[in-house]
């Protein structure tokens, strides 16, 4: 493989316009695609094959309804002495209700006062919208008549909130993404000494975003995807890519340093750095790709998109890169540098990494124990991790969605925000029966307030009940109630209950993915071992490096729970509402970190291997991997964290606890797991730690990470041209 990527460098440098001129045709071929192609995004959650999804399909083959139609809940309010049943603010509701029947794309509207949904104290109001199209084809015209509607009420001096997806108003993006790119830019700047290096890296990386996000737009024109794919996919890219292309710059700054042309240090770059980056990209692909075994459509879909994007972003670290590089020419050096024949600064004491291995050796017990009694604090909160998908109660307070949602509870009860859908199927003329017996059972009990009367289709074999209970709807009352229904299930005779809605559905989807996260973590974990088994021809090495990524994924929960769930520095973070994780958190948070913790396994330890399979002591070899690949390492964790904590601002609220964890969990696992843990754990395995079983060996292929086979043929090529020189010279 190295040496098929050493000729793709040196063709890409060689031929760099032509490279050039394809990647930007593909970008255009993909944004025409993109423009022709593109569909809607979705931020439902279900999972085909649980009772509540198949309860929704009841629903929808039974009464022809189902939860494809858009719909909304218009929220009155009143303050001071005011009651809604007031003349004037009755008045005012009413207005607004035939506003909205008039509004398009509408289908009905349920009046607060027939349908009786008005609160004891007459102080709230909710009017029910109901659209003719799912929520994804409702228009911007209709959304902006459910809001002019509505200012009919306010300007009577009512309160007016929206609740439903077709109520929220489209807030502006923060940009705070951008923030991490800056940071990521003065890393680079700092690290390289040249805006031209600094800025390859950002711009390669770019290129691969903008593909991949092209790429998922048109995928939104076939298939159903989340609308949190695209920022998981440009979190991802953004930082892959920008760590990938400053392995390969690095290295190609060495590799001018030595004296080679620029073409052969191309192609030595990426031969080498760019064997590295094809195996860390494989990692985290094989990661994402991997949520397709969960069995959850959307899972798998979010984390294929997102792997397609890594893909690209290793593609064009090992095409465009390099040609970039030939264009740059001797701009890629430090100005300080380029006429001096130097390439560097000047070494006037021990790089920092050699510096740092030294004393982690020294204190080598210390090194191991101090990082683990820190991840363990970090990991703590962990213990009282709940889960749960999100709704409007974590909204941010101002949001319109929040603000309906806390008025709602306050006027009708906590679990009025979270109704269960009770359907109950019988033989035709029997069901009616059978749902007032489900309805005695439930009334009685706990955590209820209200149970309807049955409602019947018109064939007489189904009915449903619509349940409100006491608590919230992320609250575990109302999960033990929906498991206690369920189990009361078996008590009718001749029919069948099932419970949707939802709340029934977002508890089915937490539970499912909870259920997933054991299987997909023998996995991933199972790959860990046996990928890094075959890069460093150890038993003990791939078992410290699977602990290692453990240790960071238990720190980076206990991070999201102390912040997102207990509350801690949400102000300083801004982060507005606390509450349960949101549910795929967990599965994402240990397929990405797991790809990422090996990215700086593998750049960190390989290193090492190489120097103790030449000759070196285990404590020399482990100074000198550190030595080259500390100060690198360092800025890409730098990098990661920058871009990953860029979007901790963000509106989403997947996407801001994902930028939390992995920021945090990239900090634990780059400092202080990689680059203090495994060299102390190195040292005190001593030879012990490179060793593996004849058989095994002869049995693993041999996949030559760092080219070493490369660098080989390349010096034994450079000798043979060095003794023909001399042999000339001589005649």
């Amino acid at each position: 493989m190295a040496t098929l990527l050493y000729r793709l460098g040196r063709f890409s440098f060689r031929r760099r316009q032509l490279t050039l001129a394809a990647w930007v045709l593909l970008l255009a071929v993909f944004g025409l695609a993109a423009a022709q192609l593109s569909g809607p995004t979705s931020s439902a959650f279900s999972i085909p094959g649980t009772e509540s999804s198949r309860a929704m399909d009841v629903l929808a083959e039974k009464f022809g309804t189902g939860d494809d139609a858009a719909s909304a809940k218009v929220v009155f309010t009143v303050s001071g002495d005011a009651k809604l049943t007031g003349a004037a603010q009755k008045a005012a509701i009413e207005a607004a209700v035939q506003q909205l029947e008039a509004a398009p794309q509408v289908a009905s509207v349920a009046d607060p006062f027939e349908a009786k949904t008005i609160s004891q104290d007459q102080k709230t109001a909710y009017a029910t919208v109901t659209y003719t199209v799912a929520a994804t084809d409702v228009t911007d015209t209709s959304r902006e008549a459910l809001h002019t509607a509505g200012d009919t009420a306010t300007s009577a001096g009512l309160g007016v909130e929206y609740s439903g997806e077709v109520g929220q108003i489209a807030e502006e993006g923060g940009g705070t993404e951008a923030l991490g790119i800056v940071i990521a830019a003065f890393v680079l700047l700092i690290t390289f000494g040249s805006l031209v290096a600094a800025g390859l890296p950002l711009l390669t990386a770019l290129v691969g975003v903008g593909l991949g996000m092209l790429g998922i737009q048109i995928a939104t024109g076939f298939f159903d995807l989340s609308g949190s794919t695209s920022a998981l996919a440009t979190m991802l890219g953004l930082a892959v890519g920008i760590d990938y292309a400053l392995f390969v710059v690095s290295r190609y700054r060495q590799e001018l340093a030595d004296g080679r042309d620029g073409e052969e240090a191309a192609g030595r770059a990426v031969g080498t750095a760019g064997s590295a980056v094809v195996f860390a990209g494989l990692t985290v692909v094989i990661a994402l790709a991997a949520l397709s075994v969960t069995g959850i459509p959307f899972l798998a879909a979010m984390g294929i998109a997102a792997a397609c994007t890594v893909a690209i972003a290793v593609l064009v670290t090992l095409s465009l890169v390099p040609a970039i590089l030939g264009f740059a020419g001797r701009k890629i050096i430090a100005k300080r540098h380029r006429n001096t024949g130097q390439h560097e600064k000047p070494a006037v004491k021990a790089p920092f990494g050699e510096r740092w291995a030294r004393g982690v050796l020294r204190h080598r017990v210390a090194a191991v124990l101090l990082p683990l009694g820190l991840i363990a604090a970090f990991a703590l909160p962990a213990l009282d991790l709940r889960l749960a998908l999100p709704d409007d109660s974590t909204a941010a307070v101002d949001s319109t969605q929040r603000k309906a949602y806390d008025q709602l509870a306050a006027g009708f009860g906590a679990g009025f925000n979270g109704p269960l859908i009770v359907v109950v199927e019988a033989t035709a003329g029997t069901a009616k029966t059978a749902a007032e017996q489900a309805q005695k059972t439930i009334t009685g009990l706990d955590d209820i307030v209200l149970v309807t009367p049955p409602t019947l289709n018109q064939a007489g074999d189904t009915a449903l009940l619509t349940v409100i209970p006491a608590s919230a709807p992320t609250s575990e009352a109302t999960k033990n109630l929906v498991l206690d229904i369920r189990e009361h299930a078996s008590t009718l005779t001749g029919a069948t209950l099932a419970v949707t809605g939802t709340t029934a559905i977002n508890i089915d989807v937490s539970d499912k993915l909870t259920d997933a996260l054991g299987p997909y973590l023998v996995i991933v974990v199972g790959l860990a071992f046996i990928l890094l088994m075959l890069v460093f021809r150890s038993i003990l090495v791939p078992i410290k490096a699977t602990v290692g990524f453990l240790l960071s994924v238990a720190a980076s929960f206990g991070a999201l729970v102390f912040v997102f769930q207990q509350g801690h520095l949400a102000d300083a973070l801004g982060i507005e509402s606390t509450g349960p994780i949101v549910s795929i958190m967990p599965i994402f948070l240990v397929g990405i970190l797991f790809g990422l913790a090996m990215d700086y396994e593998v750049f960190l330890v390989t290193r090492t291997r190489e120097e103790f399979v030449h000759g070196a002591s285990p404590d020399d070899a482990v100074v000198t991997g550190m030595s080259h690949g500390a100060r690198v390492v360092t800025a890409a964790a730098l990098i990661m964290m920058s871009v990953f904590a860029g979007f901790i601002f963000a509106d989403d609220t997947i996407i801001k606890s994902l930028g939390l964890g992995l920021a945090f969990g990239v900090a634990v696992d780059a400092f202080l797991v990689r680059m203090t843990i495994v060299p102390a754990v190195l040292s005190l395995l001593g030879r012990s730690a490179w060793w593996l079983p004849g058989w095994l060996d002869k049995l693993l292929p041999n996949v030559d990470v760092e080219g070493e086979q490369l660098t080989k043929q390349l010096a034994a090529v450079e000798q043979e041209s060095t003794d023909q020189e001399f042999a000339t010279t001589r005649a």
